[in-house]
């Protein structure tokens, strides 16, 4: 069976659905999961989340590597890392070194040109000095597939755009090719009860992942599968339509508006989603998970 090789960059730990998402590329039969990069926030509590999800079902060979915890220059941020409570009592490693993750990202790439899609489900702190660091790596992937953004949605932005605008900015600015972002208008249609989503995660890596979801549904009473919508598509891209063009992101220091994402209809490397098929998601999401 061919296998694309995937990067993924995550801020496991905040919201659920990162957690989501690695299930599924670590069950996916046609993912080379190359390595995870964390970002934003105690980047160590989130590679031991990524490392106990791995460990479910026994693979201890995929590098996790820490990330750049703050902003690069105004934001939000998201310094804690909810989910961290339910592995905290198995005493995980938070010993891993800091702020490699670019060096990684850099060097597997650079040893595997046009292979790699690199899967951005967190800020985008991490690719925004990736890109800076080493501007010809947007052209050494085969694609970039992205969380993030609202493109259907009026004034409103999202989460992983907002956290770090001005890395948003930079890796929208950089010359890319072949990127595919799915924002928040086109996740949010698919949503999960918490009833069903106890009923469903029954085998590893969803056991450990439903653990982890019970932080979740202390606020929530809704799972929605943003991030395991994005890896999919890797996979399955009709899984959506899609509009192309150059995604703009608004930024300014103490600007109202940074974070605000929008898809100028011009010759550009984007394509973004449009429409979902979400019971062909769901299905896709839990053949796959559950081995069938």
């Amino acid at each position: 069976m061919s296998q694309i090789p995937v990067l993924l960059d995550t801020d496991i730990g905040s919201d659920i659905d990162d957690a989501v998402a690695l299930a599924y590329l670590l069950k996916k039969p046609e993912c080379e999961l190359l390595g995870i990069t964390t970002v934003s926030g105690d980047v160590q509590e989130r590679a031991a989340l990524a490392e106990a999800i791995c460990l479910s079902v026994g693979r201890t060979d995929i590098p996790i590597h820490c990330g750049r915890r703050n902003v690069l220059v105004d934001g939000p941020g998201q310094p804690k890392v909810p989910q961290f409570e339910a592995i905290a009592h198995k005493h995980p490693r938070l010993d891993r070194p800091e702020n490699d993750a670019v060096w990684f990202l850099r060097d597997t790439i650079r040893k595997r040109p046009g292979e790699i899609t690199l899967l951005t489900i967190g800020p985008y702190s991490n690719i925004a000095i990736l890109f800076a660091l080493d501007p010809e790596i947007p052209y050494l992937l085969k694609s970039i597939v992205s969380m993030g953004g609202v493109f259907h949605g009026g004034d409103r932005k999202e989460w992983n755009a907002l956290v770090d605008p001005a890395a948003t900015a930079m890796v929208y600015s950089a010359y890319r090719r072949n990127h595919i972002s799915v924002g928040l208008d086109v996740t949010e249609q698919c949503k999960m009860s918490a009833h069903e989503v106890r009923s469903r995660f029954t085998d590893e890596p969803l056991l450990t992942v439903a653990a982890m979801a019970e932080t979740w549904f202390k606020h929530s009473e809704v799972m929605t599968f943003h991030d395991p919508l994005a890896a999919a598509l890797i996979f399955r891209p009709e899984l959506c339509t899609y509009e192309t063009g150059q995604v703009q992101v608004s930024y300014g220091v103490g600007d109202k508006d940074s974070g605000h994402t929008k898809l100028v209809p011009v010759d550009g490397p984007d394509k973004v989603a449009k429409t979902v098929d979400v019971p062909a998601f769901f299905e896709e999401y839990f053949r796959i998970v559950h081995g069938a």
